[in-house]
């Protein structure tokens, strides 16, 4: 299996956790490149569910090592109560994992500054997990950011860490009127988490390159998903890093000359969590719906996810942003009891049709959906082992999305477990 990434081509919770999955039982190491623990993993095995919010889903498999790159920002007290949960479910966590001793760290100054200015914006909010992501992003762009590799150094931390407290604090006393914190508790709680993590920590870079000339196979997980990305997503309403798949290379310190596949990952249909325009909304009644049977509600913050119809426009722009190289299509399943099945084709703003992704969301929020309408399957497809077994219209479906998309599918989900799972050849 040649190096591989997989990205989601929407508004992230496409299912990447269980694709990951998949993919990791052929891949040697799995790395995660962006995001910090507002992403989360799903992953079912049998009767066991396991959710992942910073180490990649292929720590699951026996003999795999798992990579949390450069491109992460890292809250250490979720990093260690994560490594905690699975050691207690039986997963040998210390001899899988490997943390970059570049990822930048969480402090509770950036969960505080996250959660006041989303409640400052009012009706302009984001809808951030607040967990203090874009802060810490905000500080590595800044150049003042604290590394890994710092929290085991005790006098650059101090010394760091004072600077960025002195002002923080003066921000939170002048702007929100929060007297803020103290040096000397958060620099010994950070220590202590330095201490702890390090047994994992690795130079990254060198140590995946390393692995590529020993022919190694390296599989490299996304969070959230394209339409969130940064550049190149529903801006403001985003995520603070790379998502799409350039990302893996900024995140891993990988040339993309390296990349051999870009795997993007969609629902049979769409959703978002948060703020910002969705073309392709359903009404309420439909939304209760297919929310309570898709089970759409977020692994970090337990939200609501907004659903609607498959986008297409969406789609064709992660095909290029991304390059992918194939699709996979999950929760086929969600939409058995549906019929008809609506796939928006284009954009209708004003006079002008558009079958691009504007870059200007003002337009987006203006823009009403042009759909095409397909029968839909009425039958279960859940217990379906095999791609041709699935009804004729679901195939069709299956069909159209490729046609549209103008891309191979070469997998299908029909359910939450790993069996659920039909490979097209």
């Amino acid at each position: 299996m040649s190096n591989v990434v997989l990205v989601g081509s929407q508004w992230g919770d496409e299912g990447k956790g269980k694709i990951i999955d998949i993919l990791s039982a052929k891949s040697d190491i799995i790395i995660r490149f962006q995001g910090g623990n507002n992403a989360g993993h799903t992953v079912v095995i049998g009767d066991e569910q396991f959710i992942l919010h910073l180490i990649p889903s292929g720590i699951l498999h026996k003999g795999k090592i798992c990579v949390i790159g450069n491109g992460v920002v890292v809250d250490p007290e979720a990093l260690l109560h994560e490594i905690d949960t699975l050691k207690k479910r039986g997963i040998n966590v210390d001899k899988s994992l490997v943390v970059s001793d570049q990822v930048h760290i969480i402090f509770p100054y950036h969960k505080l500054l996250d959660e006041l200015r989303e409640k400052r914006k009012g009706k302009s909010k984001i809808g951030t997990t607040k967990r203090g992501i874009g802060p810490c992003y905000g500080d590595k762009v800044s150049r003042c950011g604290i590394r890994l590799t710092e929290l085991l150094n005790p006098k650059i931390l101090r010394e760091k860490l004072k600077f960025n407290i002195d002002e923080k604090n003066a921000i939170l006393r002048t702007l929100y009127g929060n007297k803020g914190f103290s040096l000397d508790e958060i620099y010994a709680t950070y220590l202590d988490y330095g201490k702890r993590i390090g047994r994992y920590m690795k130079n990254t870079p060198l140590f995946l390159n390393e692995a590529i000339e020993k022919k190694k196979s390296l599989l490299f997980e996304g969070a959230q998903g394209t339409l969130l990305d940064i550049d190149h997503g529903t801006y403001p309403y985003v995520t603070s890093s790379s998502a799409t798949a350039g990302g893996a290379c900024i995140g891993t310190g990988i040339s993309p000359v390296k990349i051999r596949r870009v795997i993007g990952v969609a629902k049979a249909y769409t959703t978002r969590v948060g703020e910002g325009p969705f073309p392709t909304e359903f009404a309420s009644e439909l939304m209760k719906k297919i929310r309570k049977k898709g089970k759409e509600f977020g692994a970090t913050t337990g939200r609501p996810r907004r659903c609607g119809w498959l986008d297409a426009v969406i789609l064709k722009h992660a095909v290029m942003i991304n390059g992918l190289t194939e699709l996979v299509v999950t929760k086929l399943d969600v939409l058995d009891d549906t019929d008809p099945i609506k796939i928006c084709v284009a954009y209708k703003c004003g006079n002008k049709t558009l079958r691009y992704f504007p870059t200007n969301m003002d337009t987006l929020s203006r823009c009403k959906p042009v759909y095409e309408e397909l029968p839909g399957w009425k039958e279960d497809t859940s217990s379906v082992t095999k791609y041709g077994q699935l009804p004729f219209k679901a195939r069709k479906y299956i069909a159209f999305i490729s046609k549209v998309a103008k891309k191979k599918i070469t997998m299908v989900s029909v359910g939450s477990e790993r069996s659920q799972t039909l490979i097209r050849v």
